[in-house]
């Protein structure tokens, strides 16, 4: 039983967005929320049906079976077809009395989820939705598990969700590929969305390590779909995928058995993925091929870097000079903080230290770890003092036992 529980999750995950996306782009997504009700009235079917007969040969299949039969019934039912679809879907056919059944093909799959990335993507939905709304919509995470991604309560998503669909409504926005000459500037909205998303998982304060690797999983796969169109197959899209890849390839190595944060000086380098960081060189290579160089592509070039365990001058000079270009183009006071430690492994400590100190970060505990990381054996008292201020701003329990571990292992007055 619980095996068919687990069957019908990874399902719900994968078919949820699948299906919403194809009714949603027949029908418009004024009607966002009824393609969601028709699929997750389908998997109740599908609980109910599989838990007395157990899985179908072809489950994916009998969903969409079923899910054609209750969309039809729904629009019939509602003499939405007479009244306000028919028109819309059905322009030019003559003596067409019922709504075509939709169209789970493979190609209509995946047109309808590359459209769906677009409307969800949208500037006219607040960033912070946008996210809720991509986990909700593109991924079929429940409201539950985006809570718990957001460490917030349910009726805060939902809100936050219901929001979001009326701005979809409000805006008139339609499920359709925007025109050539602006899928650039409308891309690079999608792409910052789904960074921000795997960085939700990458990042997360949630202690559930399962939903972290999920969330980075559905990032990487709204990624592929993108490169799996040639309007969308940029060099842009292409570093954000070995970016993404790089990073998830350590995603394993990152934990211990205990739950615990592992630093990556000393992660097991048995552990990571080679053949994601195989797919990070394959995209990072292809993303070379145009004139442009942006945040993702430095940042892949940082990542590319940190996939070679060894502690070498070339890694780190590559990465300080990634840097400093990344400062001259997207600065900010995470990259200022990364660059210096990039300093130290280049120039020293004492070089290092000015440079953090100079950013005063004095409410983020990163810049206390790494004051006190850069302290340690220049100076043991000030690399304590700034492990203390570090553990009482570290906000996950991971976070917290790293800290007391490098306290530990200072020397004692």
């Amino acid at each position: 039983m619980e095996k068919q529980q687990d069957s019908l999750k990874q399902l719900f995950q994968q078919e949820f967005s699948r299906m919403v996306a194809v009714i949603s782009k027949q029908f418009g997504l004024q009607y966002i929320e009824t393609a969601e009700d028709i699929v997750s009235e389908t998997f109740l079917q599908a609980a109910e049906s599989w838990g007395m007969k157990g899985l179908p040969a072809n489950p994916a299949a009998w969903l969409y079976a079923v899910a054609k039969q209750k969309t039809l019934y729904h629009f019939r039912r509602n003499k939405i077809l007479a009244e306000k679809v028919l028109p819309a879907v059905a322009a030019g056919l003559e003596k067409e009395t019922e709504p075509e059944e939709p169209d789970f093909s493979t190609p209509n799959i995946q047109d309808s989820q590359l459209q769906m990335i677009f409307a969800v993507c949208n500037p006219v939905i607040a960033a912070e939705a946008q996210i809720g709304l991509a986990l909700r919509i593109l991924c079929g995470f429940g409201i539950d598990e985006i809570a718990e991604a957001f460490l917030t309560n349910k009726e805060t998503i939902n809100k936050r969700l219901f929001r979001a669909k009326d701005k979809l409504r409000d805006g008139q926005v339609k499920m359709e590929l925007p025109a050539e000459q602006e899928i650039g500037n409308r891309l690079d909205n999608v792409l910052r969305v789904i960074y921000l998303l795997f960085n939700e998982g990458y990042y997360s304060k949630t202690q559930n390590e399962v939903l972290k690797k999920e969330l980075c999983l559905e990032a990487l796969r709204l990624g592929h779909l993108l490169t799996g169109h040639t309007a969308t197959n940029l060099p842009s899209t292409n570093a954000l995928m070995a970016l993404m890849c790089y990073h998830a390839s350590r995603l394993e190595a990152r934990v211990d058995g205990s739950g615990q944060l592992v630093l990556y000086e000393a992660q097991d380098e048995s552990l990571w993925d080679k053949a994601l960081v195989a797919q990070g060189d394959h995209f990072l290579s292809i993303s070379a091929e145009g004139n442009e160089v942006n945040s993702y592509h430095l940042e892949a070039g940082i990542a590319y870097w940190h996939c070679r365990k060894e502690d070498t001058p070339e890694k780190w000079n590559n990465i300080l000079q990634l840097y400093d270009l990344l400062m001259q183009t997207n600065a900010s006071p995470g990259v200022a903080l990364n660059r210096a430690f990039a300093l130290y492994k280049v120039r020293g400590r004492r070089e290092a230290i000015a440079a953090a100190e100079s950013l005063d970060m004095q409410h983020e505990h990163f810049y206390h770890v790494l004051l006190g990381e850069l302290y340690t054996t220049v100076d043991d008292g000030k690399a304590r003092s700034f492990y203390e201020k570090a553990l009482a701003q570290a906000r996950t329990a991971a976070e917290k036992h790293t800290i007391e571990d490098k306290l530990k292992r200072l020397p004692t007055s």
